[in-house]
């Protein structure tokens, strides 16, 4: 997982796919290397660390829940 500060109110694109250079973030790869997966956006209400995905097997995505 990738542990990352987030601003309450800020859009946020996590990366579906597992190709995006700029993890746990997207950066637009999926359009060529996965065309079927989007990126999951998100927007937090509160101001936080938390640790995002990064395997992208988890049941509650953005969030890492410890499958990998």
């Amino acid at each position: 997982p990738f542990p990352v500060e987030l601003k309450a109110g800020k859009k946020y694109a996590w990366c579906a796919c597992g190709h995006s250079k700029s993890q746990p973030f997207c950066d637009g790869t999926h359009k060529k290397a996965a065309p079927g997966i989007s990126p999951l956006r998100f927007t937090p209400e509160e101001d936080k660390t938390a640790w995002l995905c990064g395997c992208k097997r988890t049941r509650s995505p953005p969030y890492c829940d410890g499958t990998h």
